[in-house]
């Protein structure tokens, strides 16, 4: 990962470009999801109960270092989960939070381990997704949460929520989204496959690696 420069205009345009995508390609529907971003002085952050396809660059939320809402609407309830992640992570400068189908459905069907959700199946997946823990159903917003996926920011790129969907982060929003939408599809992949496909086995995933730095 690395710093994000530009300058804080662009990143509330890239957060609602993003959000509006999601929304459109159905990632998320309504007003549930989240997207945040860091700045050097603080976060943007979704309002609350906002539609990520009609979200307004001038009303993003911007909250300060110390987390105080500063200007823009209302907040989103996961504020204190991205915190969590910023603080936990320096390297994350976007989070992107969502109830992705198939995400949600692998939750209600079984992961493959609490630890690992989904099990190494294509590349792409090993590349830019990794490893994704699960995280047991507790309430949205419940500040247990936070602190749980926050002990895991620095060796993950995400987490999956029982019955909620994933959180991701990455060095922009855009990455983040990026890997979310190889998280949503792979699970998709792993649902429609009768017999499950045999995951890349070791010397597979030695090689992704040793060629691309993959972490699995």
């Amino acid at each position: 990962m690395t710093e994000d420069t530009r300058p804080e205009s662009r990143i509330r345009e890239e957060i609602c470009t993003v959000g509006a995508s999601l929304y459109n390609r159905g990632y998320t529907v309504g007003a549930a999801g989240n997207i945040s971003a860091r700045l050097d002085d603080g976060w943007l952050i979704t309002p609350t109960d906002a539609c990520l396809g009609r979200l307004d660059p001038a009303a993003l939320s911007k909250v300060d270092a110390a987390g105080n809402w500063v200007s823009g609407a209302k907040p989103s309830k996961t504020l204190a989960l991205h915190q969590g992640i910023y603080r936990a992570n320096p390297e994350a400068r976007g989070i992107v939070h969502t109830h992705s189908t198939h995400l949600v459905a692998l939750t209600l069907a079984g992961v493959w381990r609490p630890d690992e959700v989904l099990p190494p199946i294509t590349p792409y997946q090993v590349m830019k997704v990794g490893r994704i823990p699960l995280i047991a159903y507790r309430r949205p917003g419940d500040p247990q949460v936070a602190a749980e996926v926050a002990a895991l920011a620095a060796q993950v790129r995400g987490a999956l929520f029982e019955r909620l969907g994933p959180v991701v982060w990455e060095r922009s929003v855009a990455h983040a989204a990026y890997a979310l939408e190889e998280l949503e599809e792979t699970a998709r992949l792993w649902l429609m496959s009768q017999p499950r496909p045999e995951p890349l086995d070791a010397a597979a995933l030695e090689e992704l690696r040793a060629a691309f730095g993959a972490r699995w």
